[in-house]
């Protein structure tokens, strides 16, 4: 669940006004890019390398650390990977959060409304109140210097690898594998893509080639989501909605999730239809001539979401709350 500037804006964001999420990711080296593989399995492990149940397992992360992954763990700390655990029916015991706790992801709350909230820089003192039994980093960056010393001192800690993080369907199979969940995972992924080309094709009946475009209203400032990553993704990929010539553009220019836009594209912008995310309400831009000259303003086909949608964030969990958004949004 990467996404280097998406989660660094969202992380600022959050820090600064009411929300924000999304670790800005550090390349990591060739060889911590390289998916992770399991080194050694617990006897009566199968072909496929899980272990039978009540067995600790061995595992190589991205970093190349051989991790013994608890029998049965029960006490997880996987900050902002939160979206794979609700979907695998795994509860953490602490939930990312920032703000001192009062800004968390609204869009997993049905689920983790009791969970303890931990800050998302994860300080050792925070973690060690938890006492953890397993904890898992979505990146490198997260244990630069001596931090992956540290935190392994208090419970095994996995690191999950960059390729992982840039899509959300491989890191997802990396968490099942962590917690010998493989064929539980396998089954989420099937009934996601089924469910999306459901939606799919009833989007399409309804709007067929109609461009579509997503919006992040921050500060006064539009960002604008990638063709091919977080919610682009699903837009383009896994609906096949049109993309505006002006998504296209900007794609082909940044590996960001979302990307400001400037007043000059925005007005290049021939989008029919716009899912706002908007986290600026009462924003004077909303009333700016450029906005409002849209093809998608002007007809009414704008569709806002604030800051507890799941639309700035991907997972299983994230994606298929933003399907039901857009067969909402879009199918009448």
């Amino acid at each position: 669940m990467n996404n280097t500037l998406n989660k660094w804006l969202i992380f600022t964001a959050l820090l600064s006004l009411l929300l924000l999420a999304a670790c800005g990711t550090n390349q990591e080296n060739e060889s911590n890019d390289e998916s992770t593989t399991d080194t050694e399995t617990s006897e009566g492990a199968d072909s496929e390398g899980e272990a039978a149940e009540g067995e600790a397992r061995t595992l190589t992360d991205a970093m190349g650390n051989e991790v013994t992954i608890p029998a049965n763990p029960e006490r997880v700390i996987a900050s902002y990977l939160e979206d794979y655990l609700v979907a695998l029916d795994i509860t953490p015991v602490a939930q990312w959060s920032v703000r001192d706790g009062s800004d968390v992801q609204d869009y997993l709350q049905d689920s983790l409304a009791d969970v303890p909230t931990i800050p998302s820089e994860l300080p050792y003192e925070a973690v060690m109140e938890h006492n953890p039994d397993l904890i898992i980093m979505d990146s490198a960056a997260m244990v630069e210097g001596d931090k992956y010393q540290q935190y392994n001192k208090i419970a095994p800690t996995y690191v999950i690898g960059a390729e992982e993080n840039n899509d959300w369907r491989a890191e997802f199979e990396e968490m099942g594998k962590i917690f010998g969940m493989e064929e539980k995972a396998e089954q989420v992924l099937a009934d996601y893509e089924t469910k999306a080309t459901d939606a799919k094709e009833q989007i399409q009946a309804a709007i067929g080639d109609e461009s579509v475009a997503a919006l992040w209203l921050f500060a006064d400032t539009f960002y604008i989501v990638s063709e091919n990553l977080s919610s682009g993704d699903l837009l383009y990929n896994d609906l096949g909605l049109t993309a505006p010539e002006v998504v296209k553009e900007i794609s082909a220019e940044t590996t960001a999730n979302w990307s400001e836009i400037s007043l000059e594209k925005l007005a290049q912008l021939e989008a029919e239809h716009i899912f706002l995310i908007n986290q600026s309400e009462g924003s004077s831009v909303l009333e700016d001539p450029i906005w409002q000259n849209i093809p998608a303003v002007k007809n009414g086909n704008v569709y806002e979401y604030g800051q507890g949608a799941s639309w700035l964030y991907t997972g299983p969990i994230a994606n298929s709350q933003m399907i039901d958004d857009a067969l909402e949004s879009l199918v009448e």
